[in-house]
């Protein structure tokens, strides 16, 4: 059995670390960019993993849209008065109760249409793009944490734990590591299930290995079963020392893996990243029941989601910890904007992201997504903001990374977005740069042998692109800095195949995405 296989599945309580070998020389080199990461930080993150493709379009129903919603996907459509009034123009799925709690409180953060260029519709390749935080192009080995954790621990597993540092980095509230979390060299995730059923692993007689690639392979061993044994130690300490002050929901899988964080938070664990997988979002069919589309498999996650998320927060503010955590959902990709004849959706593009927590900026990030009149077979929403954004936005404020580092990290195009705040200041200039909506107009639309494009700039750096129906970049109109004033692009028509099409603009840290028909 080789390696990597072996300590995927080795233990269902706590996992060996994971080492990878054969990595690309190209990926090494990113730990050297970074130089003034802050270990003293104590903020906390829990990723919550909608594993399968979340339907944004189910989620928070875009009001403004809500006709052409209708004509897209009538059989699974949410009648509007069965919906959760959340602004004039957003409505929440009404098995959601919890998340609107949160959102009135000031303690949710939505993020529109996140995805990234040339969306890739298989699982395993965009889940691969969405942990590691590269391009839709390139197969990177490390994950975008794991990165940042080898930034400051660059000789990780070698002796640690240590006395500065005896907790895990990472915890996988499941039975195989994140690889959101795979350094160069080992993953900085373990996984836990339960922590007061953890028992130690056999460590072995200590004898020196034979110099050969199995003594190699034996003493990697080792190492990694002392280290488990010794972090699987301070987990059991933690839980035993924490405690829950909120009530949780019952029956509720992702509400008892977040109860345990709380719990071992409270008990002092030093953990940084949490990752909680829920599962069940890949809803090609019977995402609602027929004829009751506010029932269904979809609706049974929402709800499991939404309630998980309101007990824990809450649980955290009583505990005195709601201002060192912060909870982000992620999933691969959104559904396409049609349904199809099982009431169900296909794999598509962007979807909402959506963060919790008494550090977010409340409301709304961005507009809400253009559905046309005719929706084309496999449309996906366009993309408004790039998930890598969004990762190196919350690396900046939660964690104090600088941007030039983020920028080495993900891509050199990166735009900071404000989606978290220090609790006591907020970057007001940011804000008030992300509150000012960009002007983007294109006409005629629909076209036929081209189209002016008509912006305003600021004298900043402005990147044009022209997306397909799929999500494919097809064109790059411009990507440069353009002086203060009005600007005017021609759109040509020539070579485009007749259909639906989306302009995205980019300034600043504010995007616009405008729809274009070709005729």
């Amino acid at each position: 059995m080789k390696r990597r296989t072996f300590l995927r599945h080795t233990g269902t309580a706590v996992s060996i670390p994971l080492l990878l070998n054969g990595l690309k020389l190209s990926a090494s080199p990113r730990q050297a960019m970074f130089r003034h990461l802050n270990p003293d930080n104590d903020k906390v993150i829990v990723l919550i993993q909608l594993i399968g493709g979340n339907d944004g379009l189910n989620c928070i129903v875009p009001m403004d849209q809500y006709d052409n919603l209708a004509n897209a996907r009538g059989n699974i459509l949410l009648p509007e008065n069965e919906l959760l009034y959340v602004t004039d123009t957003n409505f929440f799925h009404p098995a959601m109760l919890g998340m609107k709690s949160l959102y009135d409180d000031a303690k949710m953060r939505i993020v529109q249409s996140v995805g990234y260029p040339n969306q890739n519709r298989s699982h395993f390749r965009s889940l691969d793009i969405w942990n590691t935080g590269s391009p839709a192009e390139e197969a990177w080995r490390t994950g975008w944490f794991g990165r940042y954790f080898e930034s400051l621990h660059p000789s990780f597993p070698t002796n640690y734990p240590n006395e500065e540092y005896p907790h895990p980095f990472a915890i996988t509230m499941a039975s195989i590591v994140s690889e959101t979390c795979q350094g160069t060299a080992s993953n900085f995730s373990m996984t836990l299930e339960d922590p007061f059923s953890l028992s130690p692993l056999t460590e072995g007689n200590g004898s020196v290995p034979p110099d050969t690639p199995y003594g190699e392979e034996l003493e990697f061993l080792r190492i990694s079963i002392s280290q488990t044994n010794d972090y699987a130690a301070m987990i059991t300490e933690a839980a035993n020392l924490g405690n829950n002050i909120q009530a949780y929901p019952t029956d509720n899988n992702l509400a008892e893996y977040l109860k345990t964080i709380a719990l071992l938070l409270s008990g002092g664990l030093q953990t940084k990243v949490f990752i909680v997988p829920l599962g069940g979002f890949d809803t090609h069919a019977n995402q609602v029941e027929e004829g009751k589309p506010a029932d269904g498999e979809h609706a049974g996650l929402l709800s499991e989601l939404s309630d998980a998320v309101n007990a824990f927060h809450k649980d955290l503010q009583a505990l005195g910890l709601g201002e060192r955590v912060v909870t982000m959902t992620f999933s691969e990709f959104g559904r396409q904007i049609k349904s199809n004849e099982s009431f169900g959706t296909d794999h598509g593009t962007a979807a909402p992201l959506m963060l919790f927590g008494q550090c977010v900026v409340p409301g709304f990030l961005g507009n809400n997504p253009e559905i046309p009149n005719q929706v084309a077979d496999q449309e996906g929403l366009a993309m408004q903001y790039d998930f890598r954004d969004v990762y190196g936005s919350v690396l900046m404020d939660w964690f104090e990374v600088p941007e030039d580092d983020v920028r080495n990290l993900f891509y050199q195009d990166f735009q900071y977005l404000p989606v978290l705040q220090p609790c006591s200041t907020v970057n007001a200039e940011k804000l008030r740069l992300q509150a000012e909506d960009l002007q983007l107009h294109v006409f005629p639309s629909p076209f036929q042998h081209g189209a002016q494009i008509r912006f305003y700039s600021e004298g900043a750096w402005v990147k044009l692109s022209l997306f397909n129906s799929l999500g494919s970049e097809v064109r790059v109109l411009t990507n440069r800095r353009l002086p203060v004033g009005q600007h005017d692009l021609r759109l040509e028509g020539h070579g485009l195949a007749p259909g639906n099409y989306y302009l995205r603009l980019q300034m600043d840290s504010r995007q616009k995405v405008v729809g274009v028909v070709k005729i």
